[in-house]
């Protein structure tokens, strides 16, 4: 027989492997630490530039950062804030280095969902933020799902439950029945719309008294930002439905809109959702709050089955959301939802497993240019990367093969420089910030 206790009990045990795999993996500080990169890195990889000519460049001017040197004098290694200096210091061919940001607009919101798990919705998630950040861009994560893979990857283990998505929706029903209760008292009719009174269990926890930069925590990536999650977030779906209880008339799925519009339209260019394996009160938040939607998926007709479903099941869902057309404040997004671009993208793809090859002629055959050409390849850098909680942009290549890591590598630039391509095209296309 288990009960409850034996559940604890095993979660202790696991609780005590987890923080010796971070002092495996981890400064000895027990914080994940962000490595350097080469001049060679820096040059072909994010500049995409001739070496010479970035040496070139470095020896004319010695005020730009020249990173540290190795002990045998051949490489340069720039930390990330070097990069963007010199980033933001230098021209090539007379063109800035400076990456693509619309202006006038507020950051792209792009959601990374499906609810198959083991889709790779959380590897992705990471990659394209790495990738943009080294792409010179500033990006705030959120992460919706309990079991908070995102969050850990980017150095986060400690997090209090009041501070995720969670407390974000908490924290949101007490301001909207707030302002449902100004409205009806100030109705030209008298009580117009009835009185709402939430529980102490709610109204006392402090959440109106934090500030919306609050849920924002720093990573190990100086351009990163992250809303996390954790373990004990898993109860939101039923917290979730008794918040709609207590107000019905709530619009709940537009919690984390609310919460992002807050933010200054300059404070980041990308906010990437990584959603939970399943359509309920976090993952309708993320899409309605979404400008784009990736969805990942496995190259196997039981994960092509689930996306299939997976897309039919949130049409149904959003198409629920339309009766809230005209109670949702002003500033947030309109109903019925319309996102700006919609994409598939392969994972674990193996380019020589010919069921795989058959199953991306059947993605492409049945949704067209939606499927991503560049799929995400499976090889053994990508599944340590996974093994380590890092992405292959965190791992040196001195590590390994130098070929391993440059496929790797390569198959994710492939797949962020797509998906770079559609949400720039998306972001002119966004009405500007008033």
């Amino acid at each position: 027989m288990f009960t409850h206790k034996d559940l604890a009990h095993l979660q202790a045990q696991s609780l005590r492997m987890q923080g010796f795999i971070r002092q495996q993996t981890y400064s000895p500080q027990n914080e994940k630490t962000l490595r350097r990169f080469s001049s060679w890195e820096v040059a072909e990889l994010i500049f995409r530039v001739n070496q010479s000519t970035m040496r070139g460049r470095l020896a004319a001017d010695p005020t730009l950062p020249q990173g540290t040197v190795e002990a045998d004098g051949r490489q340069h290694w720039y930390s990330l804030e070097e990069i963007n200096e010199l980033r933001r210091r230098l021209k090539v061919n007379r063109k800035s280095l400076m990456p693509h940001r619309p202006a006038g607009k507020r950051a792209m919101r792009a959601a990374i969902a499906n609810f198959k798990g083991g889709a790779g919705k959380s590897t992705v998630a990471l990659h394209f933020a790495h990738a943009a950040a080294l792409d010179g861009y500033r990006v705030l994560c959120v992460d919706f799902d309990p079991q908070a893979t995102l969050s850990h990857s980017m150095g986060l283990s400690d997090v209090a439950e009041e501070y995720t998505v969670w407390g974000i929706m908490a924290r949101d029903l007490a301001a909207e029945t707030e302002r449902m209760n100004r409205s009806a008292q100030g109705a030209e009719s008298g009580a117009a719309l009835p009185h709402r009174r939430l529980p102490s269990s709610i109204t006392d926890m402090g959440l109106a008294d934090l500030r919306t930069t609050d849920f924002i925590k720093p990573t190990n990536w100086p351009t990163i930002d992250i809303v996390p999650s954790c373990a004990n977030a898993a109860f939101v779906e039923f917290a979730s439905a008794q918040y709609r209880h207590l107000n019905p008339e709530w619009s709940f799925f537009a919690a984390v809109s609310r919460f992002l519009d807050q933010l200054p339209a300059d404070a980041y260019d990308l906010v990437l959702f990584d959603c939970p394996p399943a359509i309920g009160y976090q993952s309708m938040n993320a899409v309605f709050a979404a400008d784009m939607l990736y969805i990942p998926s496995g190259p196997g007709y039981w994960e092509y089955d689930s996306t299939t479903s997976f897309i039919g099941q949130l049409a149904e869902a959003l198409e629920d959301l339309s009766r809230f057309s005209g109670l949702v404040p002003a500033g947030t997004m309109n109903l019925p939802k319309a996102f700006l671009d919609l994409r598939f993208l392969l994972t674990r793809f193996e380019p020589n497993n010919d069921l795989h090859r058959a199953m991306q002629q059947a993605f492409v055959k049945v949704w067209g240019d939606r499927v991503a050409e560049h799929p995400i390849e499976m090889t053994r850098a990508v599944e340590q990367s996974g093994r380590f909680l890092s992405s292959i942009y965190e791992i040196d290549y001195r590590d390994m093969t130098r070929e391993t890591w440059r496929r790797a590598r390569t198959s994710f630039d492939q797949a962020y420089a797509e998906f770079r391509t559609h949400l720039c095209t998306a972001w002119d296309q966004l009405e500007d910030e008033q």
